[in-house]
């Protein structure tokens, strides 16, 4: 399941991603794409968000999310045509965080490079649990971050082009979509066991019709000098193991 929030139309690159872009064959209504015009605002967008992120995992249940954080959506952005904050932008890594399901956060797009360190600044400590002061410390980059040498962003005085009628029919729309697909088969939210436990299993004992995952096979897999007494050990006897 992918989901993506970005500018689309008046042949903005790279031209991809209407609404009516849902996937194809067994993917298909598992593409969630979100094209929204210039202008959009902290409010808008978050509300947008949240109602979308809910309902995707309500139905898809996924067992981990990647959440890419392109800062070209900040206001200021020398390509983008956001008027979001960085609190906006945060705000939604926020609340990602709060279903407690594991979470690969990454960098993304962004073409002011002091605004990209600054909300990554800030969405760093969001992970964290952290809150940072505005002020941005003495540092050997200080002078990017002139003349205020903070880190917040606040929105311009631009016009918002997506209309609350817009932006229900995009939610409308994707909720439509969702409702076509069936929830994910097998998987359920459960309390993730430490990365060292890896259940055992006995080949002779599995039920021929239960699928066993990949990553409990491949545990079953040993390198052939796995028990080699030492690094010059090389004819083991196969009836030491």
């Amino acid at each position: 399941m992918t989901v993506s929030f970005h500018k689309y139309g008046d042949l903005f690159f790279p031209g991809t991603g209407d609404i009516k872009d849902i996937g194809e064959r067994e993917g298909k209504y598992y593409a969630i794409n979100i094209p929204l015009k210039d202008g959009i605002d902290d409010s808008s967008f978050t509300r947008l968000f949240k109602t979308i992120i809910a309902k995707v995992i309500e139905t898809y249940l996924p067992g981990a999310i990647v959440l890419q954080c392109g800062a070209d959506s900040l206001a200021r952005d020398r390509l983008g045509c956001f008027n979001l904050s960085i609190e906006g932008h945060a705000e939604c890594v926020k609340f990602v965080k709060k279903f407690n399901i594991p979470l690969l956060v990454t960098g993304g797009g962004g073409y002011t490079k002091e605004n990209v360190a600054r909300c990554w600044a800030v969405e760093t400590g969001v992970l964290l649990d952290t809150e940072l002061p505005n002020e941005i410390p003495n540092n050997e980059y200080i002078e990017y971050f002139a003349p205020d040498y903070t880190l917040k962003v606040p929105n311009l005085n631009m016009d918002n082009l997506n209309s609350k009628t817009y932006l229900s029919s995009i939610k409308v729309q994707v909720m439509e979509s969702l409702r076509s697909i069936q929830h994910a088969p097998g998987v359920q939210m459960q309390e993730v066991p430490p990365d060292f436990y890896i259940p055992d299993f006995d080949e002779d004992e599995l039920d021929p019709d239960e699928r066993v995952d990949q990553h409990t096979q491949d545990k079953q897999i040993h390198r052939d000098d796995e028990y080699y007494e030492g690094d010059n050990d090389n004819d083991h006897d196969d009836g030491a193991r």
